[in-house]
């Protein structure tokens, strides 16, 4: 039946290209209309999401790099050779969004609530371009280094009204939905969600095997390092690669024996799916997370932050060598939001030393995880000799640090991060604003064919509107086949924050109810079109 519902909603779109189409203008808009000319290019895309990462961050790593390894004044990272843009990034009630909603607006070219994943602000279900490029007949993937179910990944192929929810999101991930099979490859964390809860180390509250419903619909499955190994480019698609309970480890703990990094999973999948749609009509859609960017400026941990960031640019350099290889591909990639507030500079000081960042060796929450362990009456001493002398390189271990830490540790891992992070932070004069998110612009990156327009400030729902023109597809038959899509998890209870945010509906002073005053309201809500021109045209 899921499948029949796929078939049913690709011969919907299918007629509406058949059908004889109006004269239109070159614009982003009117790119997706249907021309049997421009539905013959096969293309792929590649969507780079480097989660609460901003441009502070990357002047942060840029400079650690050129002090630590002699890099000349004018040396460009891997991203800095790619940056074309900004993106703005509030959603539809803050002006500081959540990634819940900051995906969600990449996926659904549409604004909405924090912690809305695929869905409207009116708790609806919203088609993503992932499931549009699905019907059409691409082949689709999602990496991460974060939990699968998490809120980016999840926002591009689920539908939830709250992004905790991931009991929920991992059933539709694997086609328990009103759609089906919509994701081909999946690479990331966080098999605790398709366990039963009467499975160690279970984070479901239900006894649902997601992992036997998955495999019921025709995925296959593995958790190991040497089965991701073992994978060969003509492997039959659709696969899951689950390499952790929860999300996968900091770059700076990571052990490459138990998992691949983010880049390693980002070249698997370009080989595979590039196989894999070799004597397809179509192409692919991915989209690839560097998600635990974002943990380490929550816990204002510069170094593990740092090295996340390197690992990035490592990804980015091998997109970038695909898409050279590939002339059919382009790779678009911004963040969601900034977290941390991060910034490079502390009190009256005009210096900043990243040679602090060097040579800690572990990120704070394995630090702390490590603390939470210790006998109360040992901590002291723990953290005097080992933990910021050993962990941190830090030899001058004062009084005032130490006592911290161990008050921190006290007080929950939340409060001993902090702690920690701010040891090498005040040695480095890094300070944070915060330990959630910041409502600054981020970067936008692009590269390849059909993405030269991509110039200048956008407004993070042109971002989705480029995806869903790039890729030719109409979400809203998805969004129709969506309707009856199930959106709460049973037994969990959730409410929204109030609005923090003037918008331009809340402003206006049209009445609600109408015909004429639903039209005036969807011309206010909808943002100027990114005017796209498709360069294989020419």
């Amino acid at each position: 039946m899921k499948v029949s519902v796929l078939s049913v909603l690709a011969l919907v779109i299918a007629s509406a290209c058949a059908a004889p189409q109006p004269e239109v203008k070159d614009t982003v808009a009117s790119s997706s209309k249907c021309s049997s000319k421009s539905l013959a290019r096969k293309r792929n895309l590649i969507m780079m999401v480097s989660d609460g990462f901003g441009t502070a961050s990357e002047t942060m790593a840029r400079n650690y790099v050129q002090q630590m390894e002699g890099k000349p004044y004018e040396w460009l990272s891997a991203l800095d050779e790619l940056l074309v843009g900004t993106s703005r990034t509030k959603s539809s009630d803050s002006l500081v969004t959540d990634s819940a909603a900051g995906a969600t607006v990449f996926s659904c070219a549409k604004k909405s609530y924090n912690g809305a994943i695929g869905v409207t602000p009116n708790e609806k279900p919203c088609g993503t371009v992932l499931e549009a490029a699905k019907i059409k007949g691409y082949t689709t993937a999602l990496v991460s280094t974060a939990r699968i179910t998490h809120a980016t990944p999840a926002a591009f192929a689920s539908h939830v009204v709250h992004r905790d929810m991931e009991g929920l999101i991992a059933q539709q991930l694997v086609g328990n939905n009103t759609i089906g099979n919509k994701v081909d490859l999946l690479f990331g964390g966080g098999s605790c969600n398709f366990l039963p809860n009467t499975t160690k180390g279970s984070c479901r509250t239900d006894d649902l095997d997601v992992w036997a419903l998955a495999k019921n619909n025709g995925y296959s499955t593995f958790e190991s390092r040497a089965a991701f190994d073992a994978l060969k480019s003509k492997t039959k698609l659709p696969t899951i690669g689950l390499f952790t309970s929860s999300h996968m480890s900091y770059e700076i703990d990571r052990n490459p024996a138990l998992e691949p990094s983010l880049a390693e999973m980002t070249v698997k999948a370009l080989e595979i799916l590039s196989e894999n749609t070799k004597h397809s009509d179509q192409g692919f859609f991915i989209m690839i997370e560097g998600a635990r960017i974002d943990m380490a400026g929550h816990d204002n941990d510069p170094a593990a932050h740092l090295r996340d960031i390197v690992q990035y640019w490592e990804t980015v350099a091998a997109v970038r060598r695909f898409v050279n290889n590939n002339r059919n591909t382009a790779m678009i990639g911004t963040s969601d939001h900034e977290t941390g507030g991060l910034a490079l500079g502390m009190e009256h000081d005009y210096f900043w030393h990243p040679k602090y960042l060097k040579p800690v060796k572990k990120s704070s929450e394995v630090i702390c995880r490590e603390l939470a362990k210790v006998a109360v009456d040992e901590r002291e001493s723990f953290v005097r000799k080992t933990v910021i002398p050993s962990y941190l390189g830090v030899s001058n271990v004062t009084d005032a640090d130490v006592a911290s830490v161990v008050r921190a540790t006290a007080s929950g891992s939340t409060k001993c991060k902090l702690a920690v992070g701010l040891i090498v932070s005040r040695l480095a004069r890094i300070s944070w604003s915060t330990d959630g998110h910041s409502g600054v612009d981020v970067g936008l990156y692009a590269y390849g064919r059909g993405t030269e327009k991509l110039r200048g400030n956008y407004e993070n729902t042109q971002v989705g509107e480029f995806l869903r023109d790039y890729l030719q597809v109409d979400l809203a038959p998805v969004t129709k086949g969506l309707s009856n899509q199930l959106t709460e998890q049973p037994g969990f209870e959730w409410a929204r924050a109030p609005p923090s945010i003037v918008t331009r509906r809340s402003a206006d002073k049209h009445s609600s109810g109408s015909a004429a005053a639903a039209a005036h309201h969807a011309k206010l809500d909808s943002y100027h079109p990114l005017h796209y021109q498709d360069s294989h045209s020419h």
